[in-house]
């Protein structure tokens, strides 16, 4: 036997500890030796080293029966716990490996999230039902701030992200159109340009995106001035202001389509304006398994748009 208090803190086996515990259960050797997979000298020898390694006996030895010594039932309570514990850990480790459990967040501007997103997470959760989705709808700024701090796993932006603490995959690129009611003259053009939208009212996104810049700087090239009639912050908004006669919306043609009803129409802006949304992730750490399933799905589903 090892001397008392010599027994170095990672010289017990798991295999041991598992023949020790089915022993006590089960009453006999061979018994254990079954249910742990092992051959019955095999599961002796284990044994054998086991009380070598703690340094007492753990059964008394009568005539071929193994009874539990006192020391040996006071450390069998111990041992069921932690062999529970590291069971617990294994069917966990098993449920991340095939995606059973798990949690992922993701963020996007609400344009995104209420456009295509639904459709994506749809598909994300169909395929991996035991995960639990946190969505979160930000402007496209507090997005990239809450990524770049791994506050969530990953968020859809649009491009450019001018953030090297940010990671970005293109996942979407779409042109903009405009966004008419079905009886509007314009229906009857294939494309719209800004001399087309001369004096028409229009709905357009938010000051500050680089879409509205280009947007302008195409009816400053064309000699037109804009005559913007409502600022709005959402393609849903801006669409269903259109159904409604307000104006014409200019807008991510790729976001619009779920929009466009049996009351408007939707026909391509000239001159060319795209608009590129990536899936992001912080540049300081690799994403999370979930995150990179959620990115195959979502790159599957957009190209197919």
């Amino acid at each position: 036997m090892s001397r008392p208090g010599s027994l170095p803190a990672d010289a017990i086996g798991l295999r041991a500890l598992r023949i020790f515990r089915a022993i006590i259960r089960l009453g006999s050797v061979t018994a254990a030796a079954g249910e742990v997979g092992l051959t019955q000298p095999a599961a002796s020898r284990l044994l054998a080293q086991l009380e070598r390694q703690v340094g007492f006996e753990l059964f008394h030895r009568d005539r071929g029966r193994l009874i539990p010594t006192p020391d040996g039932l006071l450390l069998f309570e111990e041992v069921e716990r932690a062999l529970d514990n590291v069971d617990r850990i294994r069917d966990l480790a098993r449920d991340l490996a095939a995606f059973r459990v798990g949690q992922l967040k993701i963020v996007a501007p609400p344009s995104f999230l209420e456009g295509l997103l639904p459709d994506i997470a749809a598909r994300f959760l169909d395929q991996y039902p035991k995960v639990r989705l946190t969505i979160d709808s930000q402007s496209v700024e507090a997005a990239k701030a809450l990524i770049a701090a791994r506050a969530v796993d990953a968020g859809f932006v649009p491009l450019p992200l001018s953030r090297p603490d940010l990671h970005a995959e293109t996942v979407m690129v779409s042109e903009t159109a405009c966004v008419i009611p079905v009886d509007h003259p314009l229906a009857a053009l294939t494309v719209i340009g800004p001399k087309d939208l001369r004096g028409e009212p229009l709905i357009l996104l938010g000051l500050g995106r680089s879409s509205r810049a280009q947007i302008e700087a195409a009816f400053a090239t064309a000699g037109v001035m804009p005559q913007v009639r409502v600022e709005t912050h959402t393609v849903a908004s801006a669409c269903a202001l259109a159904a409604r006669g307000v104006g014409v919306a200019i807008v991510n043609e790729t976001l619009a389509r779920g929009y466009v009803r049996d009351r408007t129409a939707l026909r391509r802006f000239t001159p060319s304006i795209r608009h590129e949304y990536a899936f992001v992730t912080s540049a300081a750490t690799r994403p999370t398994r979930l995150a990179e399933a959620f990115l195959t799905l979502a790159r599957d589903y957009l190209s197919a748009l």
